[in-house]
């Protein structure tokens, strides 16, 4: 009563006070959205994103080369789909394995996790609809199998325990396709959680970049190139096995240039080998073994040694998309692929290629190879301004085009020669006894020449 009486005197004496009605639901709704972007938009807040999902117009609708077949590692995926049930009961004997072979317990590792659970999370794109404790138990469980199938993969699985009938670890085919589903994009667990739990199982903290080490040479039967290397220069405290695994294919790869005159060129370089070998441009595999040191010089142009197999498509459009997510990295694999794209337009490119030693597959056509590359480069975001092979795309098509002239103006000549002296018979008649007689008028000046000077004894 004493409340709506104070109200009352209040209406008296302010005439035009009004009660504040009560916020609807839908305000609330909307402040808490706005409370949400202004979390969102707090400085260091994107900087913390490091595991992106792949763009969905890199999709093109098809599963196998972004969704894992056998193993989910992560939340992206981490939703009890049929067929990865039975390897996430195999990740919990994986996991009881490490345990007994260490003998410590699975507190620790909890413990261990838990203190760094908002770091691992924040490296997640979009909001983790999990608790923390199932986060943590998950970054255990799947970290620990990372880690364990790195080991397995570079020590052997009889060295870390298992029997040799293991019913996944000693099938070649199950190996494969979990070598290909850890190299997803969205498929990865923060190399500093792998880092920090192999710590733990060693009794030594100090771990730093060994995870990426192993698993560079895990994934030895996946690259594509002759070798792959550990490239200590990357920053592997906010990255993850995929990007240690990119920075060892372009390790020494060429250096983009500051300023690139040459870039503003009006639209890609598009010369198909055919094209590029009729302008007498000679194609030789390169000794370099990083994938993008494509050079070209003196009419020579040398590429490293490409092997496809069925697992390079998946390989390049996981690649292909942590650069289009990654904005602070360059797009080398990006440029390299579209520049192959343009390359290979027949089945007589592939052909040649193959024969230099510069492309081995064992792809069951070469329209298949064509088609490899296509489907890689339909609907990639890319500026042709910001290539990483300004310099050498602006010299083929400058070495293309000085070719293209010299050939115009050859036809040229030749069509005025054509039709100027061999219109008909008596022009060629004419142009042949022209021709004969200024031979012959050579002749007799040498003759006279040769006798002044050289006279009979």
């Amino acid at each position: 009563m004493a409340a709506i009486r104070y109200k009352e005197l209040l209406c008296e004496i302010v005439p035009h006070y009004e009660p504040r009605p009560p916020k609807s639901k839908w305000v609330i709704s909307i402040e808490g959205k706005l409370e949400q972007g202004h979390q969102d938009n707090m400085p260091g807040s994107w900087a913390k994103l490091s595991i992106y999902r792949i763009p969905c117009h890199l999709k093109h609708g098809e599963d196998k080369a972004w969704v894992p077949q056998i193993v989910s590692l992560g939340p992206y995926h981490h939703h009890g789909e049929k067929h990865l049930l039975h390897m996430e009961r195999h990740k919990w004997q994986c996991l009881h394995r490490i345990l007994e072979r260490s003998g410590q317990d699975i507190g620790l590792y909890l413990d261990l996790v838990k203190k760094v659970e908002w770091r691992a999370r924040a490296g997640y794109e979009g909001r983790i609809s999990m608790s923390c404790d199932e986060f943590v138990e998950m970054m255990v469980l799947d970290g620990c199998f990372v880690i364990e199938m790195f080991r397995g993969f570079v020590e052997g699985f009889k060295n870390l325990g298992y029997p040799l009938n293991d019913p996944v670890f000693s099938m070649q085919p199950s190996i494969l396709q979990i070598q290909r589903d850890m190299i997803m994009l969205e498929n990865q667990i923060p190399l500093f959680i792998l880092d920090q739990l192999l710590g733990l199982q060693f009794g030594d903290p100090n771990q730093k970049g060994c995870v990426a080490k192993l698993a560079i040479q895990s994934f030895k039967p996946l690259m594509p190139t002759e070798t792959l290397t550990f490239n200590p220069l990357y920053n592997h405290d906010t990255a993850y096995y995929l990007d240690g695994f990119r920075w060892g294919l372009l390790l020494l790869g060429p250096k983009r240039s500051k300023t690139k005159p040459w870039s503003q060129r009006r639209q890609w370089f598009k010369r198909c080998l055919t094209e590029l070998r009729e302008a007498g441009i000679k194609v030789m595999p390169s000794p370099s073994r990083i994938l993008v040191d494509i050079k070209f010089k003196n009419g020579i142009l040398k590429i490293p040694r490409l092997k496809i197999h069925k697992g390079t498509r998946l390989l390049f459009l996981n690649l292909i998309a942590f650069e289009q997510s990654h904005l602070d990295r360059s797009n080398q694999v990006t440029s390299y692929v579209i520049f192959m794209r343009n390359l290979i337009n027949s089945h007589e490119d592939v052909r040649y290629l193959c024969s230099r030693g510069i492309i081995r597959h064992c792809l069951e056509s070469d329209a298949q190879l064509i088609d490899l590359f296509n489907r890689l480069c339909r609907e990639v975001d890319f500026d042709i301004r910001d290539s990483y092979f300004p310099r050498l795309t602006f010299d083929l098509e400058l070495y293309y085009e000085h070719w293209a002239f010299l050939t115009r103006k050859w036809n040229a000549w030749v069509a005025i020669l054509k039709n100027k002296y061999f219109d008909n018979p008596w022009s060629i008649i004419s142009l042949v006894a022209a021709f004969a007689l200024l031979v012959l008028t050579f002749i007799q000046a040498f003759y006279a020449v040769y006798a002044y000077y050289r006279p009979y004894s």
